[in-house]
């Protein structure tokens, strides 16, 4: 597959877009229950750290570009066996993407990358721990170790009132209606909102006022969930620098480890997302969360 950059066809825009003047750079969309991203080689095509926002703007457009949540590239690392630098659709830098790793894994293994099925990937540089699962010699579905659940509020980060230790159930109005929060980070900052009713939430309206709530300083995901009983969850996402999206790792993550906290769920939850599912398992006694779900390639192409 061949793909120009939206109605770009001058070699200065291209030259803009792509870093280097009539330059073919290879990228594979992928997608985990939904979640899709452009994910590129980062060791064998290069773009300066300055050209990247605008790149990943650029490319992520559904309408003049590929399409897709934001973009992944994957490079070498001394720390681990490979890197994950993340990017939103606006171009901003994101610290962790639970959908994003798994298939950052299926992208390493199928391409020939790597011959394990036990991988470290480090991105922001906290490293994280993936088994895969084949079918066919090609990664099926991949089990992340997510790592101990951060719920001290100026690690998240979140602005707590009168020094609590935790946010928990804790009161937040947004646009005049007060809602309850429980907030955590996976890697990245989540608002978890317990709800009647998720799916006919007008969550392009109140979105984005959560995202840029005066109380997260680095703006934040926010969850909105329905728990349907102990051991199953309905959640839809507005993600930070993205908007609505079909599915999210640590999003789902942050909601297992919110219903539990919270006394709703057991300890291992299926999380129903518009994308597909997801099963999330908090070890409490390890302090570790794990999620296990799909990975799926879309296409492989050329931007030039």
């Amino acid at each position: 597959m061949i793909t120009r950059l939206g109605n770009v066809e001058s070699d200065e825009s291209k030259e803009m877009a792509l870093g280097r003047k009539g330059y073919c750079m290879k990228f594979t969309k992928m997608h985990g229950c939904g979640n899709d991203y452009i994910y590129i080689d980062g060791a064998s095509e290069k773009i300066s750290q300055e050209e990247k926002p605008a790149f990943v703007r650029k490319v992520s457009d559904r309408h003049f570009g590929i399409g897709g949540d934001g973009v992944i590239f994957i490079n070498p690392s001394d720390e681990a066996d490979f890197e994950m630098e993340m990017y939103n659709a606006d171009g901003s830098r994101a610290e962790m993407c639970g959908n994003g790793i798994r298939c950052v894994a299926k992208f390493v293994y199928d391409k020939g990358l790597t011959d394990k099925t036990d991988i470290s990937v480090i991105s922001c540089g906290k490293i994280k721990y993936l088994q895969l699962f084949l079918k066919d010699n090609k990664v099926d579905t991949v089990r992340v170790n997510m790592g101990a659940p951060e719920l001290s509020p100026a690690q998240i980060p979140v602005i707590a009132e009168n020094g609590k230790e935790k946010i928990m159930d804790e009161p937040i109005t947004v646009q005049g209606k007060e809602y309850k929060m429980t907030c955590v980070s996976m890697g990245n900052p989540h608002a978890v909102i317990f709800m009647d009713d998720v799916t006919n939430l007008e969550i392009e309206k109140i979105g984005p006022f959560f995202e840029n709530h005066e109380r997260f300083p680095n703006r934040t995901n926010t969850e909105f969930v329905k728990v349907l009983d102990r051991k199953t969850v309905q959640m839809r996402v507005w993600e930070r620098g993205t908007g609505e999206t079909l599915a999210c790792g640590t999003g789902c993550c942050a909601t297992v480890v919110s219903c539990i906290l919270n006394g709703l769920t057991d300890d291992t939850v299926t999380v129903k997302l518009l994308g597909g599912e997801l099963e999330i398992t908090w070890d409490r006694e390890a302090d570790l969360v794990y999620m296990t779900g799909p990975a799926t390639t879309v296409f492989d192409g050329e931007l030039f």
